[in-house]
């Protein structure tokens, strides 16, 4: 794919990962939209990133839990763009507590951000990738193959994603649509509420590595599909 002025929309693009993947792409010369469920999160992060990448860089409120939403940024996106090029499943949440501790509000929060979420944001941009041959990327986790204690919402939501993304992309190519399922190990992000530490986290994977990923594999000859990839810190502490 010559990725030069194609479209993408970003879910959960306002900080981390999905952040770091805008900003690669607009380095590319794409154009972006980026949602997120606060308005003036989005209207915040598309202001500063409109300083560089004016005209490219879109803003949508939405919550990926409600699929008029998500149709809702897709049409917002196309009646700028005319089209839909690439979709970045990226939000997730989570809560992690013992399954004696975990709460059914915990529980349904995590299934329907991180699983259902992905379904409702793959539903809404079918259509349009249909029609431009466009690729679908979920951000899954190592979490979705290494099961962990205090995991059990988590786990399930990325166990899911990763069965999800892999039967879809079976479903999908016959109409020439790739799916991919990133699984990154430890990122340096807002994830979970932590605060990033250029010091402490510097071990860590960055998100522009990720976002170099996505850009790489949107490049890959049409022939060819990495359709599950695995990425972890190279030197964690204590290796």
């Amino acid at each position: 794919m010559d990725i030069q002025e194609k479209t993408a929309l970003i879910t959960g693009g306002t900080k981390g990962i999905g952040l770091g993947i805008a900003e690669a792409m607009l380095a590319q010369g794409m154009k972006v939209m980026i949602t997120g469920r606060k308005k003036t999160t989005v209207n915040e992060v598309v202001k500063k990133l409109n300083k560089k990448y004016a005209g490219n860089i879109l803003g949508h409120a939405g919550d990926v839990t409600d699929i008029k939403s998500q149709k809702a940024a897709v049409s917002a996106l196309k009646k700028e763009w005319k089209k839909l090029d690439v979709l970045i499943a990226n939000a997730g949440v989570g809560h992690f507590a013992s399954i004696e501790d975990l709460t059914s509000k915990q529980w349904n929060e995590v299934i329907d951000v991180n699983l259902t979420g992905v379904f409702n944001s793959v539903k809404a941009s079918i259509p349009s990738l249909k029609k431009t041959q466009g690729y679908i990327i979920t951000i899954a986790s190592l979490a979705g193959c290494n099961f962990f204690a205090r995991g059990t919402a988590y786990n399930a939501s990325k166990f899911g994603l990763v069965g999800f993304t892999q039967a879809m992309m079976l479903d999908l190519r016959p109409y020439d649509i790739k799916c991919t399922t990133i699984m990154p190990g430890s990122v340096a992000t807002y994830f979970n509420d932590h605060t990033p530490s250029k010091k402490k986290d510097a071990w860590k994977i960055q998100p522009e590595d990720i976002g170099q990923m996505v850009t790489d594999l949107l490049k890959m000859p049409a022939r060819t599909l990495p359709s599950k990839v695995e990425v972890r810190p190279s030197r964690p502490p204590g290796s």
